[in-house]
């Protein structure tokens, strides 16, 4: 059985190279256009903060109202009660960050600052945990602790001004790298296809 799967894995990583190289011209308009979003998330951050929170807004409503409808239709399904408090609570999160998108903001800059905090600390004593079997690799590890650590203490000494725009760049500096990296993706696919 062991025989089967490497060829397997072979061919799903084959078919998906292929298919990168096919449609290069995709990946690299999806880039360009991630890549100009981000920018331009960069240079307003407030109101990308906004519209990533009505996003957001939207995506929890939306998915609540979903499953309140298919745990309603399945009454006898085992934890029932329990889906329907999740699905008032997606509603409720739902409906707040719609209501108020400037409060919303303010609080999922609040969450995400408290996320770069615990992530950074777990990161940090992972990688002093790994150092001796990672050797060469538990730096970067560490990096990544204290680089979510920095960020943490960037927005917290920005307070309150870095409520309203911390959120809406930190999306913005994703979209950017993610949009490269599929840049950089698309261009070396393209220059494989014509070899």
């Amino acid at each position: 059985m062991s025989s089967i799967q490497p060829s397997a894995t072979s061919q799903g990583s084959d078919s998906l190279a292929r298919s990168i190289r096919d449609h290069w011209g995709v990946f690299l308009i999806e880039g360009i256009v991630l890549t100009v979003l981000g920018l331009a998330a960069m240079i307003v951050p407030p109101l990308a903060g906004l519209v990533a929170t009505v996003f957001l807004g939207w995506l929890f409503l939306l998915a609540g109202a979903i499953s309140l409808v298919v745990t309603l239709r399945a009454r006898h399904a085992p934890g029932f009660g329990w889906s329907i408090l999740s699905a008032l609570v997606a509603i409720v999160a739902g409906a707040v960050l719609l209501w108020n998108p400037l409060q919303g903001l303010v609080t999922l800059t609040y969450v995400l600052t408290a996320f770069f905090i615990v992530d950074g600390i777990f990161i940090v004593a992972l990688a002093l945990a790994h150092r001796r079997e990672l050797s060469g690799k538990w730096e970067w590890m560490m990096v990544n602790g204290i680089v979510d650590l920095i960020l943490a203490g960037v927005i917290i000494a920005g307070f309150p001004g870095t409520l309203v725009w911390a959120f809406g760049l930190l999306v913005g500096i994703d979209m950017v790298f993610g949009g490269a990296s599929l840049i950089a993706m698309a261009l070396e696919a393209r220059k494989s296809a014509r070899t």
